[in-house]
């Protein structure tokens, strides 16, 4: 990256590739960020792009990824586009020397994503943007389990339930009203969704193996999964469970989750909107994860920002 960019030079350049659901989070983080210019914003259907550039007040607006690339010259671009386009842009930006943030999953396979890490190596800095371990309730759960609260990590739970895929009669579950695309995907709630959780458990745990899972579906006009439970293995023989299902009635579309680390000196117990340990007369914290949605985007791009002016690996 130009030295330009760096600490005390010009604003850093953006470019935001993709102006789907997601994208609004995404330029809604950007234009949080300091010293940052969103330069263009890109989609094949035009008349997103011209709506989120309208929305940001964004100046130029592209439907061609890779001459929004050569005009604009940007340090870096967000590319927020559906997951099988994400290895073809990603090689083109690669390809011109910009930095480059993409977001999960970022590739359809591990083989595609395997092969994209090795074709961009050293080239540029890349980032997944995994934004769950930027939320304020599991920062609070790294920084106690850092801290020595509950000891050694022993055990982890972590249960995550919404109504958003469950048949309703007469209509689309309101998750695929919003994307009806999750309809075809042969892979669904862990490619789609418990992917962010496996990340939450990686950044608390340390590396993870994943020793069984099970998926199953209960709409069956469904492609993909709806229900999964994941068994892994971390670090000293940690167990693990991860625990979904996203077709679960009288629960809120948004998902919402229940985290249980079991230490060798008490256990930790986030349950939805508030964090404590068990049977301990301390205070328990309050979160409202559907007011603070943001936070976790914002928050993944200036820790990509901070990386490429300071050079510090990413999280």
């Amino acid at each position: 990256m130009s030295q330009k960019a760096g600490p005390g030079g010009r604003p850093l350049r953006v470019a935001v590739a993709g102006a789907g659901y997601i994208s609004q989070f995404h330029l809604a983080g950007w234009k949080d960020t300091p010293n940052v210019e969103i330069v263009a914003v890109c989609d094949s259907a035009v008349e997103k792009a011209q709506a989120r550039a309208a929305q940001f007040g964004v100046p130029r607006l592209y439907a061609d990824f890779a001459e929004m690339l050569d005009r604009e010259r940007p340090d870096a671009v967000d590319i927020a586009t559906p997951v099988g386009t994400h290895g073809a842009l990603v090689r083109m930006a690669a390809d011109r020397g910009v930095q480059v943030m993409v977001q999960k999953p970022m590739t359809s396979t591990v083989a595609e994503a395997e092969a994209l890490i090795r074709d961009v190596g050293e080239r540029v800095r890349f980032m997944v943007h995994e934004n769950f371990r930027f939320r304020p309730h599991y920062v609070a759960v790294r920084e106690w389990v850092a801290a020595g609260r509950i000891g050694d990590i022993r055990h982890a739970r972590l249960t995550v339930r919404s109504s958003g895929f469950a048949p309703v009669a007469g209509g689309m579950p309101p998750i695929l009203a919003r994307q009806p695309y999750l309809l075809t995907f042969p892979r669904l709630l862990i490619f789609e969704a418990l992917i962010h959780h496996l990340d939450v458990l990686r950044c608390l745990l340390g590396p993870v193996t994943v020793t069984s899972a099970t998926l199953s579906r209960i709409n069956t006009a469904l492609a993909g999964e709806d229900v999964a439970t994941v068994l892994l293995r971390g670090p000293f023989n940690i167990r693990a469970v991860l625990d979904g299902n996203f077709s679960a009635p009288g629960y809120p579309v948004v998902p919402v989750d229940r985290l249980e680390i079991v230490g060798t000196r008490a256990t930790l117990l986030y349950d939805v909107t508030r964090l404590g340990l068990v049977g301990s007369s301390d205070p328990w914290l309050a979160f409202d994860p559907q007011e603070t949605y943001q936070v976790c985007f914002t928050e993944a791009i200036r820790h990509f920002v901070h990386g490429l002016r300071t050079g510090e690996p990413f999280a």
